[in-house]
């Protein structure tokens, strides 16, 4: 599946100095959403990060964009600290709302999914988010599915359950497949919910807990055998069907990463069950399925294989969600904002990322249409405090946005270090000779845009 066009990201000057004469290297820290602590996002050199997709039945809307832009914020850290970044990515481009909305509208579920996938890529380049360098349909990975389903059942940590009569085409004994998360003893360690919180979440978010069958009312689908009029594809030993979610995500995520990648991340909503039951799987599954090469090779020298506790995600990292008109913004609401509906309005789309921006990605928030003036005021006086020859010096500006987007990413902060900047190139003049340099505009116009992705 290919992505979008990678925006150009400018060179900044480098951090300055330590009197040992080595450069100043700030550690960007973010909050897992397992431990509620502060944590090095990406340790090593190399940082790897994998965010969960759209499932493309209906048009990107503003909560979509800020989860993406969030996570676009930890990569543009990651690379002006000189890490080398890895960024996976999916797209459900088969699934039950899709398949729903192509049924609800009279078109073919294929032609909805490349559709609504091109009109996000259109979104996210004009947004200016990074593209991913791993980038994979669920049709993609049905063979990694199946292989990797027959290897659970063989193993035991999964069991066919009973289909309903008219399911199964020629195979119906063979049955859909879910996973038996008994056989997973860390299960639990990424949401830490107590069980009558799962149960709840599991049943609002696309889980069967009253499915008959089941061995327990959690156990996640990992191969939904054919049912009429819905698309199938071979499973060699489990008949034709399609993958769960969650295993999806899990094997796109390591394949594309490795197993034992940095962070795992998407909405707040996908905590669980999704970024649990997809952690569960990727720990359960046999270890010639992950074999150590690239970063986890350099890092376990000797080894055959990734040890089961080093699978999953190091770090679960979660965006809040955003509110419309009093409720949360979801396609199941219908209260949506599109990010092209207001491209088509004629809005800048960096007046879209500032607005977004000006929210911590972790702070649930609702949108108004204040947000979005309110950007536009502070684009334009930004363009403004830039459009000149020279300006106060940009060092502190620089260094203040890199140390708030080392702290959590904390947006906000960063905005106002160039509101303060350009406050100080709007009142001053060329006049003030003692602290006013002549290439500070165009740092910081760099810096806006390597580090905040806002094109100016």
């Amino acid at each position: 599946m290919h992505s979008w066009p990678a925006p150009q990201i400018p060179a900044l000057p480098p951090a300055p100095t330590t009197e040992a004469g080595s450069a100043e290297s700030l550690e960007i820290r973010v909050h897992d959403s397992s431990t509620g602590e502060l944590v090095v996002a990406a340790p090593g050199a190399h940082a790897r990060m994998y965010v969960c997709g759209i499932t493309p039945y209906d048009a990107t809307h503003l909560g979509h964009a800020a989860t993406y832009v969030a996570f676009d914020l930890l990569q543009r850290a990651w690379r002006d600290a000189g890490k080398r970044v890895t960024y996976a990515s999916n797209v459900t481009d088969v699934d039950d709302p899709l398949l729903e909305r192509a049924d609800a509208t009279g078109v073919d579920w294929r032609q909805l999914a490349a559709s609504q996938t091109a009109l996000f890529a259109e979104d996210m380049a004009a947004l200016g988010v990074i593209p991913p360098d791993v980038y994979v349909g669920a049709v993609e990975s049905v063979p990694d599915v199946a292989r990797a389903v027959r290897e659970l059942v063989a193993s035991g940590a999964a069991y066919r359950v009973p289909l309903e009569d008219g399911a199964g085409g020629d195979r119906p004994d063979l049955g859909d497949v879910y996973a038996d998360l008994s056989a997973d003893a860390a299960f639990g360690a990424v949401s830490r919910l107590d069980r009558d919180e799962m149960l709840a979440l599991f049943a609002e978010r696309g889980g069967d807990p009253d499915r008959p069958g089941k061995r327990d009312a959690l156990d996640p689908l990992l191969w939904r055998r054919e049912r009429p009029g819905e698309p199938a594809w071979d499973g060699g030993d489990l008949g034709a069907g399609r993958p769960g979610w969650h295993i999806e995500c899990a094997l796109i995520g390591a394949h594309g990463l490795g197993p034992g990648f940095d962070v795992q991340g998407g909405g707040i909503d996908l905590l669980f069950p999704h970024h649990e039951m997809s952690s569960s799987h990727l720990r359960v599954l046999p270890d010639d399925l992950f074999d150590a090469t690239g970063a986890d090779a350099a890092e376990a020298p000797g080894t055959d294989a990734v040890p089961a506790g080093r699978r999953a995600a190091r770090v679960n990292l979660h965006a809040a969600l955003l509110a419309y008109e009093g409720e949360k913004m979801s396609k199941s609401r219908g209260n949506l904002v599109f990010v092209s509906a207001l491209r088509r309005a004629g809005v800048d789309p960096m007046a879209i990322r500032l607005a977004i921006l000006a929210h911590h990605y972790r702070t649930p928030w609702e949108w108004t249409d204040a947000d979005l003036v309110e950007a536009g005021r502070r684009l334009d006086r930004w363009r403004s405090a830039l459009s000149g020859n020279g300006g106060p010096s940009a060092d502190a500006a620089l260094a203040a946005v890199r140390a708030a987007l080392a702290d959590d990413l904390d947006a906000p902060r960063a905005l106002g270090a160039v509101d303060a900047w350009a406050d100080r190139a709007l009142a001053a003049g060329a006049s003030d000779e003692d602290g006013w340099h002549e290439g500070a505009p165009g740092v910081v116009g760099r810096a806006v845009d390597a580090l905040l992705g806002v094109r100016l």
